[in-house]
C-alpha cells in the first residue's frame, strides 16, 4: 500500500516539476525557489519531519503496547504541544535573520548577486508558515503509524502536491492554462505563487490525516509533560538525533552553497536529480523502512532479538537486489524521457543527465541507509547514527570541495553518491558487529551485481537496435526489458519482498 500510494505521490511530483520545469526553466527565479526552501526544510526536518518523528514512534509504541491507546495519546499531545512552541520560536529568528542567512559567505546563496539574494529571503519567510504547520502534520503522521494505520500518511503527500500544482497552474501563471474548453484562472504571481501553493499544500496535509485522529480517539491534553519519563525518553533519543537531522540537512546546505559558485541552473538540476533518485529511494527504500520501523520497534520492546535480526536480514537482501539493477537501468534510458518531460536545451539536459546519473550511483547507499537508521531507532540508540552522519558530512565537505571545481554539478551528486553509501555501509557495519550476523547478504550481493550488468546491457542493446522508433518509446521498452532481465536474475528476493 505504502509503494503504491509513493508511486502515486512521485506521479504527482513528476507532474509538479514538469510544469514547473517547463514555466521558469533553468532559471535565476527557480534556482531562488529551490534555495529559498532550505532553511524551512532543515527547521521542518530537525523538528517533526526526521529528529522527533522517528525518535518518537518507537517510544509511542511502546507507550502504546505497554500502557494503552490514551497514555500513548497523552504523550503524543505534550510533544506536539512542544515541537509547535519550539519550530514557532525557531521560525521567527530565521525571520529575522534571513538576510545574514543568506548573504553570508557561509550561508546558503553566497555566489547569487544583491537582488537573487533579495529574492531568496523573501520566499524563505514565506516558506516558514508551512514550516509552522508540518510541526504538527509531520507528527500526526508519526502518531498514525504508531498505531499501524499508514492510509491517511499515505495520502497526505498527494494533497501537498496537489497543493503546489495548484500554486504552479493558478497562481504562478499571468496567463491561465487551458483545459479542453475551460480557461483556468491565473493571478500572476510568478515564483511567489509556487510558495503560496506549498502552503496550501501544507494545509491539506494536516487535514486529511484528521479522520485518522478521530478515528483512533484521539484527545488533546494540555502542558509540555517535561516531568513526563516518557516525554524524556523522546528528548534523549531526539538529541541526538536532531544533530544527525542537523548534519544532513547541512549537506543540502553545502550542496546549494558549492552550486551557487557555478552556472546559473546548476542549483535547479541538482535538485531536479535529487527528485529524480528519490523516486526509486521512496519507493523501495522509504517504503521498506517506513512499514518496518513500528514492527521492528515492537520486536526490540518485546526482547524478540532474532526476529529482529531476521526482519532487518530481509529487507537487505531485497534493498540490494532492487537498488542495483534499478540504478544501472535508469542510467542508461534516461535521457529521453528528460528531453520529453523538461524541454531543455541539449547542454541543460546533458547537466541534468549527469547530475541524475551522480545521484543513481548512491541509490543502493541511499536505500539501505533507510532500513539502517530505522534499525538503531527501533533499538531506542540514535548515537550511532549521529556517527554516521558526521562520517557522511566530513566525506561530503572534502569530496565535494574538490569534484565541484572539476566536474562541475555531476561532481557535487557524485559527492553525495560516495558519502551516503559510505554511511549506509558504516551503519550496517554496527548494527550487526556484536549480534547475529545476516544470512545470504553475499550470495544476494553478487547476484543483484549481476542482474545491474545484464540489464544495463539490454536496455543499452534495446535502445540502440531500435533506432527507428521514437527515441522516448525506445527508451520505455529497453528500460522494460532490462527490468524483465533483473526481475528473473533476483527472483528470489523479489518474492522475499513479499514475504518482509
Amino acid at each position: 500500500m505504502l509503494a503504491f500510494f509513493f508511486a502515486l505521490d512521485k506521479v504527482l511530483a513528476f507532474l509538479r516539476q514538469i510544469i514547473i520545469g517547463r514555466m521558469f526553466g533553468l532559471s535565476t527565479e527557480l534556482d531562488a525557489f529551490n534555495v529559498a526552501n532550505n532553511i524551512p526544510d532543515l527547521l521542518f526536518a530537525l523538528i517533526t519531519g526526521g529528529a522527533l518523528a522517528v525518535a518518537f514512534i518507537p517510544v509511542l509504541t511502546e507507550v502504546l503496547t505497554t500502557k494503552g491507546r490514551g497514555e500513548a495519546w497523552k504523550l503524543f499531545s505534550r510533544v506536539a504541544n512542544l515541537a509547535f512552541l519550539v519550530t514557532g520560536v525557531l521560525s521567527v529568528l530565521v525571520a529575522f535573520s534571513a538576510d545574514w542567512l543568506v548573504g553570508w559567505e557561509l550561508g546558503i546563496a553566497p555566489g547569487f548577486n544583491q537582488t537573487d539574494q533579495a529574492l531568496v529571503t523573501e520566499l524563505m519567510r514565506l516558506n516558514l508558515i508551512a514550516t509552522m504547520i508540518f510541526s504538527i502534520s509531520g507528527l500526526v503522521m508519526a502518531g498514525l503509524q504508531a498505531n499501524q494505520h499508514f492510509f491517511f500518511p499515505a495520502i497526505a503527500p498527494l494533497l501537498y502536491n496537489a497543493g503546489q500544482i495548484f500554486g504552479a497552474t493558478v497562481l504562478s501563471p499571468t496567463e491561465g492554462l487551458r483545459v479542453g474548453s475551460f480557461q483556468l484562472p491565473a493571478f500572476g504571481l510568478g515564483v511567489h505563487g509556487l510558495v503560496y501553493g506549498v502552503i496550501i499544500g501544507a494545509v491539506l496535509h494536516l487535514l486529511i490525516q484528521v479522520p485518522g485522529l478521530l478515528r483512533y480517539q484521539f484527545k488533546w491534553t494540555a502542558g509540555f509533560g517535561l516531568r513526563d519519563p516518557s516525554v524524556a525518553k523522546v528528548m534523549r533519543l531526539m538529541v541526538p538525533r536532531l544533530a544527525n537531522m542537523g548534519i544532513i540537512q547541512l549537506i543540502f546546505l553545502v550542496r546549494d552553497n558549492l552550486a551557487s559558485r557555478l552556472e546559473v541552473g546548476t542549483v535547479t538540476a541538482l535538485a531536479y536529480g535529487w527528485m529524480i533518485q528519490q523516486v526509486p529511494e521512496t519507493l523501495v527504500g522509504t517504503a521498506i523502512g517506513t512499514a518496518l520501523l513500528p514492527t521492528l520497534s515492537e520486536h526490540f520492546s518485546k526482547g524478540e532479538h532474532v526476529q529482529f535480526t531476521q526482519t532487518v536480514s530481509k529487507a537487505l537482501r531485497v534493498l540490494l537486489a532492487i537498488t542495483l539493477p534499478t540504478a544501472a537501468i535508469m542510467a542508461i534510458g534516461l535521457r529521453p524521457l528528460l528531453v520529453l518531460a523538461f524541454g531543455y536545451d541539449q547542454a541543460g539536459t546533458d547537466l541534468l543527465l549527469w547530475v541524475t546519473r551522480g545521484y543513481l550511483l548512491g541509490l543502493t547507499g541511499h536505500c539501505l541507509l533507510e532500513l539502517a537508521a530505522r534499525s538503531f531507532y527501533a533499538r531506542q540508540n540514535a548515537v550511532i547514527p549521529l556517527l554516521g552522519a558526521i562520517l557522511n558530512v566530513t566525506i561530503y565537505i572534502g569530496l565535494g570541495s574538490v569534484l565541484y571545481r572539476s566536474l562541475g554539478g555531476p561532481g557535487i551528486s557524485l559527492t553525495d553518491a560516495i558519502a551516503f553509501t559510505c554511511q549506509a555501509v558504516f551503519l550496517i557495519i554496527i548494527l550487526f558487529a556484536r549480534g547475529e550476523r545476516p544470512s545470504a547478504v553475499g550470495a544476494t550481493f553478487l547476484r543483484a551485481t549481476l542482474a545491474a550488468v545484464l540489464s544495463a546491457a539490454v536496455t543499452l542493446l534495446i535502445m540502440t537496435t531500435f533506432t527507428g522508433l521514437p527515441a522516448v518509446l525506445s527508451s520505455l521498452i529497453a528500460m522494460v526489458g532490462g527490468a524483465v532481465v533483473m526481475i528473473l536474475v533476483v527472483l528470489p528476493e523479489i518474492r522475499l519482498l513479499l514475504r518482509l
